[in-house]
């Protein structure tokens, strides 16, 4: 390995570790041949979400470097600015990637620059088959599953996880003024986006939110549990590090019930015992 190309990984590598939060337990089941791969995979998303959601830039503005980001993905040009590319390109190309995923990945950053209210499920899902369900495919790819069923119950499960993000985040990106539940789901409750607005500003919800984020949970869930078909096709550390990812989905998901259906005044995380507790669960259960 040339030393540009090291040392992009190396640039990968670091920002993985600083930033990785989601699930601690499972990146450390990842095999050390795949982790740089992975790393790369991360440090282009990291990036792309740092372009679209930080600084003080407009939309238009931002936009606008999303595009000119996409271009350096697609024309493979290396630029001093962005120096985790070298990486990304000899990921993709050592591992066979679609590069369909990765662009699908921008123009989900694009869309939160461009629209922050979705209809109902559908609209909610397609964002997600753009910002979530690309990182899925590109895993089993890089572990060498290219199977349309397995990608089939990967997205059911990226899927679950990004609305389990946005119900963990509700406070967050109501603060962003980005309204993820979806409208025909408030409207059965008699909720409005002004509702949701003003439960961040009193920091108090009230059963209305409930009973629709109890809604959205069991499609989340119901989701997940479907999804979880996927670890017939998968062996080894990559099967116990998908099925604790997918656990540790389901206990966010719980924990948001165990705390009354509140995420606006506290955002849940899981913490180590909940880690314990979840590993002891896959080793007993499968």
């Amino acid at each position: 390995m040339n030393q540009t190309l090291e040392t992009s990984y190396n640039f990968c590598i670091n920002l993985a570790r600083k930033h990785y939060e989601n699930f601690p337990v499972a990146s450390l089941l990842i095999p050390k041949s795949k982790k740089k791969f992975i790393a790369a995979v991360y440090a282009f998303a990291r990036i792309a979400d740092d372009i679209a959601d930080e600084g003080d830039l407009n939309p238009k503005k931002r936009i606008e470097k999303l595009i000119e980001y996409k271009n350096h993905l697609i024309n493979k040009s290396i630029n001093a600015i962005y120096p985790h590319f070298p990486a990304v390109f000899h990921t993709i190309e050592s591992n066979s990637l679609t590069l369909k995923n990765f662009t699908d990945l921008i123009d989900a950053f694009i869309q939160d620059n461009q629209k922050n209210v979705y209809q109902d499920w559908n609209e909610v899902l397609d964002y997600c088959s753009k910002s979530a369900n690309p990182v899925g495919r590109i895993l089993l790819e890089i572990f060498e599953i290219r199977n349309e069923q397995a990608f089939f119950y990967s997205d059911k499960i990226c899927s679950a996880l990004q609305l389990t993000n946005f119900f963990q985040d509700l406070k967050i990106d109501l603060q962003r003024n980005r309204f993820y539940l979806p409208q025909n789901l408030l409207l059965k409750y008699n909720l409005t986006n002004d509702d949701l607005l003003t439960f961040v500003k009193t920091n108090q919800v009230d059963d209305r939110l409930r009973n629709a984020l109890n809604e959205a949970i069991s499609f989340t869930e119901n989701m997940f549990i479907e999804g979880k078909n996927l670890l017939d096709y998968l062996s080894g550390l990559f099967r116990l590090e998908i099925n604790l990812t997918i656990q540790g989905g389901m206990k966010v998901l719980s924990k948001i019930k165990e705390n009354n259906f509140d995420p606006i005044k506290h955002r849940l995380k899981l913490k180590k015992l909940d880690w314990l507790a979840i590993i002891l669960k896959v080793i007993f259960n499968g």
